[in-house]
């Protein structure tokens, strides 16, 4: 595996900030190839993969289906380092609550929750939880190298990971209540937050990613 030109394919399903994902993988490593693809040759061939996500679960999981990216996704985590951003975390869970429950990967172990915008002391929450928030560092883990503790990532999210294994926990975030923001398993991360929209924070997570030799 080549650090000075890795070769990492971002998983093209029709539901992703690819854009800006690939701009932010550029910038942390100008002479990375990045191929944005949905082609399972291409995704097998790369040295690292991120499986972004935005959208409502359900159609990001018919595309999923339909482009027939489940088994592909399932390779890549069993082989090399793999990004899971946001719905992209979401959609490697067993289930979840959106668009009145929805069958996910099933990957990890854990359910996708709405958050509820009525509070216990009666107040009233907004949903999304749109903006920047503190993600406390639950586990010592190679993508948080150089990273503060309680850094700010950015978020937009009406939904939320409840992990069925909290030794996979390795960022947790409140937002009316504690949820995970980040999930580790072996040669997977997966994060709730934009790394791509979260600044210095975010950028070195990236290039954390970018380096990271399993």
């Amino acid at each position: 595996m080549s650090q000075a030109a890795p070769n990492i394919a971002v998983i093209d399903y029709g539901m992703g900030n690819l854009h800006s994902v690939g701009k932010a993988l550029e910038r942390v490593c100008p002479t990375a190839k990045i191929s944005v693809s949905a082609d399972a040759a291409t995704i097998a061939a790369a040295d690292r993969v991120v499986f972004p996500g935005v959208g409502a679960i359900r159609d990001c999981m018919a595309e999923i289906q339909r482009l027939e990216l489940d088994a592909v996704v399932a390779d890549a985590i069993r082989q090399k380092p793999v990004l899971a951003i946001c719905v992209g975390m979401q959609a490697l869970m067993q289930t979840s609550e959106e668009n009145d429950g929805v069958d996910c990967l099933g990957l990890l172990p854990g359910r996708v929750k709405l958050f509820s915008s009525k509070q216990p002391d009666g107040g009233v929450l907004k949903v999304p939880h749109m903006g920047w928030n503190r993600v406390e560092q639950t586990t010592q883990h190679p993508l948080w190298a150089n990273i503060e503790q309680a850094s700010r990532f950015y978020f937009v999210h009406s939904f939320y990971v409840d992990a069925g294994d909290h030794s996979q926990v390795a960022g947790a975030c409140n937002y009316g209540l504690p949820f995970a923001a980040a999930i580790a398993d072996e040669n997977l991360f997966a994060v709730q937050f934009h790394p791509e929209k979260s600044a210095t924070a975010g950028l070195q997570l990236l290039q954390n990613f970018v380096g990271w030799n399993i």
